[in-house]
């Protein structure tokens, strides 16, 4: 729907001041009634044609299907106008419908039309809409005309089933249009036009915007705005991109660029007449009209340069092929390119991208599916003596492909556009196949996998900041720590969205029993409820693949809250899927050797990431310390430190008079141990984060290799409950009276620490006592505390401490690793 604005100035003084609309317009919906909208679009091109189609094919139906547009046509005047113009239209319409059986039955007794007699049938509907519409506004009280466009706008073949305009022999008939009607609104009909034998022919494809842009160009308009049922351009698909915003400005290259590239803003053509002038068109929604749409213009005001600006839209075409032909006998032979796209022409395939390496080694190019087995088919015969020679290896066809298009006017003046572009692709692990940009730079391309097509479509749209940052989150174990983790995302959300551009969306939870999954986001106001109304029985194979298989994000995280063992041993294949994991479960890394460098090889290759930051410290940064001091050149040379929150509790307050049992249960009922205070005991959670610590620091060992002197009494250690456990743990006070009182009297205190040894390789857990100077000496609660002794802190160490125990910080510790994804996926940092 169109709409063409004329300068005050007239060209050369002849034609008067006006406004040309075509039918489907803004004036429709105001002043005419909902009948005639709907017969504005019963007379578009595809509906008219099934009266010729049902004639061809020799079916007697097509008699009353003309005969109920007549009707619809004829109940739409008698409600809209009266008087001579209603006998006038109607006269009209009677003649041509009379003309149209005559035509009809012609062509259903031949069963064939020449293209001439389709044009002719298929443009009265134009005639009828623009007559009855110009008629409905003159009944309003504005002066108004109709003009049929066939009388003004010539048009000649060009070849490839389009036509291009005659802009001097229309202008001329245009000026004698306007001497013998001139008007202040006319009405003109879109889609049709004449021969310059006056033969009535169409625009073709997509005519009725290239119309408006014609006779925009003829009258040097000031605007031409093109209706739609859209609020203007988007940044991409919001089929396939929900965050997809209205752009406000387009130069006409950009619009071009989208359009060729399957963006349904305007056929390439459309923009051709008005470019030459520099009219801007604007896309407007004409059932939208708070909607200032979408203007396309020579150079839109500039928008401060920076990236976002730069890229202004992506586009896909689904549904191609890759031909690759390839060989080194094509290198420095001239005419093997012009031999090859010749061969596609004969085929009359259409070529969407070429790329070529400047080795000449290979050229491939991009071609819609359907083509593809003639072009490779050509291909091969044309070829066959080279291919038998060796001087080409082969012709590959590479199906299932898509192309993504980032268009933009400022990116060949912005450094840096192309590396972000991939890095985005690379992030959501998406592989590219093939890479085209021409120097204009005005669209980078690249050639991917038709699966990977929205997923790509979706990271690259983000990352230039079209759209939030939104990574898709499946929790595995909703427990204490998973629990408070979901709270902490419930209650930040929504800040991040807003200030950090990161959108967080949980789309599975899963326990031992129950899982409750959801496409685009779980309520975390209510995740408690939902997982017991609406929860499945739970399937890790089924929750992976509900977020792997989910193309609405192309970012997903897998975060593992649980303590499991056979959770972990899914990381590696997880990774493998393009899928992050974030975990504080100790088991993978602290795991067999071979597997722990399996995960770590995988993780390094890849662009999938792996975080495990509250693995040792809860929510300190202990992983994160170690890799910059090792990352910077610094060398390990010790690591010592309190690791365990609930020990560290029980030896701060084991002081005095009280018994070593009564503060392991008083620990006990303040949550700071496991259920069974026995697994703190024993040492084995502060050996999982020493051989952590000590692989991280570059040592080959197994848990195994690290001596560990458990505060489990033997005797207690085959106890058959925790209950009886506590209740034997008395009968030991008194040895830990006695090594309390020995620590007192050299001025000392008991603390259980893990040491790593990069020096001699190896590494530690035990009972140690500390002067009452020293650092360790100095906790408080379940505080713990990390020394790193290195070549440059090697006087003093470098020493975190903190709190290193309870859901809260250890949630925390996970919710800042899934924050540093998300920043290393493209959000601020």
């Amino acid at each position: 729907m169109l709409e063409v604005r004329i300068k005050s100035r007239p060209i050369s003084g002849r034609i008067p001041k006006v406004r040309l609309k075509e039918v489907w317009t803004y004036i429709a919906q105001q002043i005419c009634s909902d009948q005639l909208l709907h017969l504005f679009q019963l007379n578009k091109m595809k509906s008219i044609l099934i009266f010729q189609k049902k004639a061809q094919s020799r079916d007697d139906s097509y008699t009353i299907a003309l005969e109920e547009v007549f009707e619809k046509h004829m109940v739409a005047a008698k409600d809209l106008i009266d008087g001579e113009d209603l006998a006038r239209f109607l006269s009209q319409l009677h003649s041509d419908v009379s003309n149209l059986r005559a035509m009809l039955r012609a062509i259903y007794i031949a069963g064939h039309a020449t293209e001439s007699f389709s044009d002719f049938v298929v443009g009265h509907g134009e005639l009828w809409s623009a007559q009855m519409l110009s008629y409905a506004i003159k009944k309003s009280g504005a002066p108004c005309s109709w003009m049929d466009t066939r009388e003004v706008l010539v048009v000649k073949p060009s070849g490839c089933n389009q036509v291009d305009p005659d802009y001097l022999e229309s202008e001329k008939r245009l000026l004698k249009w306007f001497s013998r009607q001139p008007a202040e609104i006319i009405v003109a009909t879109g889609f049709i036009a004449s021969t310059a034998e006056n033969i009535p022919t169409t625009l073709k494809r997509d005519g009725s915007d290239f119309s408006a842009a014609i006779v925009g160009s003829l009258v040097r308009a000031r605007q031409v705005t093109i209706w739609t049922d859209v609020d203007g351009v988007f940044s991409a698909d919001p089929r396939k991109v929900s965050e997809a915003v209205i752009l406000s400005t387009l130069s006409y290259q950009e619009a071009w660029e989208m359009s060729y590239f399957g963006a349904n803003v305007l056929h390439p053509r459309t923009i051709i007449p008005v470019m030459k002038d520099n009219i801007p068109i604007v896309i407007r929604n004409m059932f939208n009209l708070s909607a200032s749409g979408t203007m396309i213009c020579k150079q839109p005001a500039n928008e401060n340069g920076d990236l976002d600006a730069c890229v202004k839209s992506f586009a896909t075409i689904d549904n191609l092929a890759l031909v690759n032909v390839e060989g080194t006998g094509m290198a420095g032979v001239p005419g093997t390119a012009s031999a090859i796209f010749s061969t596609v022409k004969d085929v009359g395939a259409n070529v969407i991208m070429i790329s070529q390496a400047s080795s000449e080694h290979s050229v491939c190019f991009a071609v819609p599916e359907k083509e593809v087995a003639a072009v490779s088919a050509r291909l091969h015969d044309r070829f066959h003596e080279a291919l038998a020679a060796g001087r080409l290896s082969k012709v590959e066809v590479i199906n299932g492909c898509s192309i993504l298009a980032a268009v933009g006017l400022r990116m060949a003046s912005t450094p840096g556009v192309s590396a972000i572009l991939f890095d985005a692709l690379a992030k959501a692990n998406i592989n590219v196949r093939a890479i085209a940009q021409g120097c204009s730079e005005y669209n980078i391309t690249v050639v991917l996998k038709q699966e990977d097509c929205v997923r790509a479509l979706r990271a690259a749209h983000s990352r230039f900041f079209l759209s939030k940052t939104t990574l898709a989150v499946g929790i595995i174990g909703p427990g204490l720590i998973g629990r408070t983790l979901l709270n902490q995302l419930k209650d930040q959300v929504a800040a991040l969205k807003e200030n950090m551009n990161i959108d967080l969306r949980v789309i599975g939870i899963t326990g031992s029993s129950t899982m409750l999954l959801s496409d685009t986001g779980i309520d975390l106001t209510q995740w408690k409820q939902l997982l017991k109304k609406e929860a499945e029985p739970a399937d890790i194979d089924s929750f992976v693949h509900h977020l792997s298989d989910n193309h609405v994000f192309p970012n997903k995280v897998l975060v593992d809250c649980t303590a499991d063992t056979s959770v972990a041993s899914h990381y590696y294949n997880w990774l493998k899927k393009g899928i992050h994991v974030i975990t504080p479960n100790k088991k993978a890394n602290s795991g067999p050797l071979d597997q722990y460098l399996k995960l770590r090889t995988l993780q390094r290759a890849s662009y999938t990431h792996y975080f495990y930051e509250a693995t040792v410290g809860a929510g300190l940064p202990i992983i994160s310390t170690l890799r910059g001091l090792l990352e910077t050149g610094d060398k390990i040379l010790r690591i010592e430190g309190i690791f365990s929150g609930t020990l560290s509790y029980i030896f701060n307050n084991f002081e005095g008079t009280r018994a070593f049992s009564d503060v392991v249960a008083e620990a006990k009922e303040a949550g700071y141990t496991e259920p069974d205070p026995r697994d703190d005991l024993s040492g084995t959670d502060v050996a999982r984060k020493v051989i952590i610590l000590a692989r991280e620091s570059g040592l080959r060992l197994e848990l195994s290799d690290i001596p560990v002197k458990s505060l489990v009494p033997e005797t207690l250690a085959a106890c058959s409950s925790a209950d009886e456990f506590m209740q034997k743990l008395p009968s030991f006070d008194e040895d830990w009276a006695r090594q309390r009182s020995d620590a007192d009297a050299a001025d000392e205190v008991l603390r259980y620490v893990g040491v790593v040894d990069t020096v001699n390789k190896r590494g530690q857990v035990e009972l140690r006592r500390y002067k009452r100077d020293h650092p360790f000496a100095q906790l408080s609660g379940s505080d713990n505390i990390i020394a790193f002794t290195t070549s440059r802190y090697k006087e003093q160490p470098l020493i975190v401490r903190g709190p290193g125990a309870g859901a809260e910080v250890t949630a925390g510790g996970v919710f800042c690793d899934i924050l540093r994804l998300a920043s290393y996926l493209g959000a601020p940092s």
